[in-house]
């Protein structure tokens, strides 16, 4: 078999005993991903590409130990989003091609789908239980599927543009869509109904999630403003927070307080909710636009995927316990970006005028530097 993805091995080493790195290395593909999700116990991440094809990888910090598992070529179209079941047994994903497919995490074997799940393709995932599903798709209907009947329970059009990203509670009986409208869509998924949308923003809602135990939901946009609501306030934003970045792509959760933020301008940025800070860069696929953020099963690792047709790794088992000062410091005249990690602070002549010069940071406490909240 002449595999369609390769392991990017970055420079050499002529040891015959395998190294072990901080992160593991780079997983380099065929095509761009739009899409990743890593496993609830293993080391072993799946992704889905432009082509329609997915793939599963384990992953390791012993150098050239990164594998390719298995691939899946069963999407016609772009695969828009991949989601592992909570046992980890089943992989979920949805295509431009309309249609949901369930595989085998173990051979990557279709195991079920739905052809024709919706009118439009279908933008986004989420699964709320063992049996609930709910998928977005690029014309703002939201569906809700009882898997073990394979039919919708719910058919709801709220939105006027694609549905981007979904949450929910805890209790799992309010779902929260983000949509390109600029609204934050409401619904109660244990009565079946629609019950709000928010307010208008002045951009697309690119990702929302649930922050400081489900009292705040944080959904970012496509200006670079991260908005906050308060929990049952949803009508109404309680906060914003705009960030020196072209947009707001993709978020996850690290903590109940932190979350790392991905823009087009190739940054993933490493943020404090409220105290809203920006505690600073985490690493950049540079130049290119992220497409999504996920955060290793035992919390070590952030995983993204973007138009370099990479998969990176950065360190992130300090950030968690990382704490912002309630107050504000002064600006730093040069108004760079504190650099969270060796990767971060790269080669490129790009890059070194945004992060903070190694010297610097005894002096430094986790600061604003590129942030105003308004």
């Amino acid at each position: 078999k002449n595999p369609r993805c390769v392991i990017w091995d970055g420079d050499g080493d002529d040891s015959t005993e395998p190294r072990i790195l901080d992160t593991p290395q780079d997983i380099r593909l065929e095509a761009v991903a739009n899409t990743v999700a890593v496993h609830p116990t293993r080391d072993l991440l799946v992704c889905g590409d432009v082509d329609g094809d997915v793939y599963a990888f384990s992953y390791s910090c012993t150098e050239g130990e990164n594998r390719e598992l298995w691939s899946s070529g069963h999407h016609l179209k772009s695969c828009r989003q991949v989601r592992f079941s909570d046992d980890g047994e089943k992989l979920y994903s949805v295509s431009k091609d309309k249609a949901v497919h369930v595989l085998d995490v173990e051979r990557g074997r279709l195991v079920s789908r739905i052809r024709g799940a919706h009118g439009a393709p279908i933008n986004s995932l989420l699964l709320v239980d063992a049996n609930i599903l709910a998928t977005g798709d690029d014309g703002g209907t939201l569906k809700v599927w009882d898997m073990r009947k394979g039919s919708a329970i719910m058919d709801l059009k709220h939105h006027d543009d694609y549905i981007s990203d979904m949450a929910v509670d805890e209790g799992k009986k309010i779902l929260l869509t983000a949509s390109g409208d600029g609204t934050m869509g409401v619904f109660n998924i244990k009565r079946r109904r629609f019950e709000l949308l928010s307010e208008y923003q002045s951009s697309d809602l690119t990702s929302v999630t649930l922050m400081k135990r489900g009292k705040k939901v944080v959904c970012g946009s496509s200006q670079g403003t991260v908005y906050i609501f308060n929990w049952n306030g949803f009508g109404a934003t309680s906060d914003r927070f705009a960030l020196q970045a072209e947009s707001v792509d993709c978020i996850a959760p690290i903590s109940d307080s932190i979350i790392c933020a991905a823009s087009m301008d190739g940054y993933i940025r490493a943020i404090n909710i409220l105290p809203n800070r920006i505690i600073g860069c985490i690493g950049q696929h540079v130049g290119e636009p992220v497409e999504e953020l996920a955060k290793s099963w035992d919390s070590r690792f952030l995983l993204s995927c973007a138009h370099d047709q990479l998969i990176k790794f950065w360190d992130i088992s300090s950030l968690a316990t990382t704490t912002v000062n309630e107050y504000r410091k002064r600006k730093k005249k040069d108004g760079r970006m504190k650099s969270l990690s060796k990767k971060a602070l790269g080669d490129s002549d790009f890059f070194s005028g945004l992060v903070e010069e190694p010297q610097k940071k005894e002096e430094e406490e986790v600061d604003d530097s590129d942030s105003g909240s308004d």
